[in-house]
């Protein structure tokens, strides 16, 4: 039983196809510049916020550094003094 069936076909409606495709670029379109007004927000707000202190955050970073640094000197001079004094030495 060799029975040839035609082809079988879908039949879409193209213009429900058009409508999804156009409503979901406007969507995009709307998301993207939903987006784009937030993000203008919060970088406009950091501006403000860091216009307002009174100490720039590169010149904290700088001094943050300058104490971590003496710190670790300290640090430093610590330990080799307590080395010094169990070894009898005298200190430095």
């Amino acid at each position: 039983m060799n029975h040839h069936q035609p082809p079988q076909t879908i039949d879409i409606d193209t213009r429900l196809v058009t409508t999804g495709a156009v409503l979901t670029a406007a969507g995009a379109v709307v998301a993207c510049t939903g987006m784009v007004i937030a993000a203008f927000a919060v970088f406009a707000a950091g501006r403000r916020m860091i216009r307002g202190m009174e100490v720039p955050p590169a010149q904290q970073a700088a001094m943050k550094w300058q104490q971590a640094k003496e710190a670790s000197r300290a640090g430093i001079q610590a330990w080799q003094s307590a080395s010094d004094n169990r070894n009898g030495s005298p200190a430095r």
